[in-house]
């Protein structure tokens, strides 16, 4: 990014700040050696790992536990172009342990699509990177409400 481009870096802690407002973002994976971007639920963790709650049977779940995945998620307001995005890069696990999932069950997120057998995903947050997009400016610094 340049320095004058209309976008802001965004420091880690500033990142899993905004993320914690939202309540939908988008898993980024590999299916059948292509990527694959899929919309769910989410919250974080204390440690800022992504936590995800889904069947235990999905295509998704075999998918992710053990890969490297990223997960984005943003808050953009069209009318007065800005808003920000955050991706979270990192090693996607099932939550196996058994006081972890009970801890979950109570704190984690709720799966907006319940399923008999649900499990926790984890996605730790190795590499979290963000910007804002500064409304009223175009690449170059060019002020858009003059």
């Amino acid at each position: 990014m340049y320095s004058n481009d209309g976008f802001r870096e965004l420091g880690r802690q500033e990142c899993l700040r905004l993320m914690a407002k939202v309540p939908v973002g988008r898993i980024v994976y590999t299916r059948r050696a292509l990527p694959a971007v899929l919309p769910v639920n989410f919250s974080l963790d204390g440690d800022g790992a992504v936590l995800l709650r889904t069947s235990a049977a999905s295509e998704l779940v075999r998918a992710m536990d053990g890969a490297v995945v990223a997960f984005e998620t943003d808050d953009v307001d069209a009318d007065r172009h800005s808003g920000w995005s955050v991706v979270v890069t990192g090693s996607a696990t099932v939550v196996t342990d058994p006081a972890e999932r009970e801890r979950l069950a109570r704190t984690g997120p709720v799966s907006w699509v319940p399923a008999p057998q649900e499990v926790f995903v984890r996605i730790e947050p190795e590499l979290v990177t963000g910007r804002e997009l500064v409304g009223g400016r175009t690449l170059y610094g060019v002020d858009l409400t003059a």
